[in-house]
């Protein structure tokens, strides 16, 4: 069973193509944040590069977030009209389980962090378990110093990774170790959307394509604005 990866959550966007094999091929970009114009010439680079036809991709599985509204919007439509035009099922995985994936060898608490803009991060704390990171705490919207607290709180050594715990590192670096000049791990990784999504499609734990939504955990600027008009 062969996987097709897209991540366009943050400022990055990727695509991956894998299998029971393992990843065959991937691609990242995060420059200029030019998500429609980037990910179909992608998706059509990491299928020739893993000589994979898209007639023999059995799930498209696709960042739903939380993250950025556009880059939400670009990669869960982009993955419903493909499993539509394929007639295959998809996969959807949070972008704060994909960026604590590759932390999983970690014995210390890990906090994925995706920035928010304006002032505000969405995070949420995982466990090394065997074979993955556990989540435990629901995804949450806040600020930097509200973060901050709860680590504090918590009293433990953390590993944070994420562009919203590189961005506001200056208020968390004093309650949590993690390196900054990682920018690897600063964005969720297409390759680790599929080797994640693959188990489960496998055990088909799939969504419908009329049924994927992207996790937003706020309203848009748009919706904010008109609902200030009204009261006006």
């Amino acid at each position: 069973m062969l996987v097709l990866g897209i991540e366009t959550a943050t400022a990055q966007v990727g695509c991956a193509v894998g299998g029971h094999e393992g990843v065959l091929a991937e691609f990242h970009s995060a420059r200029g944040r030019r998500h429609v114009e980037t990910l179909a010439p992608a998706i059509e680079f990491v299928c020739r590069q893993a000589r994979v036809d898209l007639s023999e991709i059995s799930a498209v599985a696709v960042d739903i977030g939380p993250g950025l509204f556009s880059g939400l919007r670009v990669g869960v439509a982009t993955a419903k009209a493909m499993a539509q035009a394929l007639r295959i099922p998809t996969v959807g995985v949070s972008s704060l389980d994909l960026l604590a994936f590759p932390m999983r060898y970690s014995s210390r608490l890990i906090a994925a962090v995706v920035d928010a803009r304006r002032g505000e991060v969405f995070y949420a704390f995982y466990r090394q378990v065997p074979g993955g990171a556990q989540r435990l705490s629901p995804y949450q919207l806040g600020t930097a110093d509200e973060l901050a607290s709860e680590l504090l709180a918590r009293g433990e050594e953390c590993l944070l990774v994420g562009d919203g715990a590189v961005r506001y590192q200056d208020v968390l670096r004093e309650v949590a170790r993690f390196d900054a000049s990682d920018v690897v791990k600063a964005y969720p990784s297409a390759a680790s959307l599929v080797e994640l999504a693959h188990p489960r499609a496998i055990r088909e734990e799939f969504i419908p394509a009329t049924d994927l939504k992207p996790l937003y955990l706020r309203r848009s600027d748009a919706e904010i604005s008109w609902d200030r008009r009204e009261v006006v």
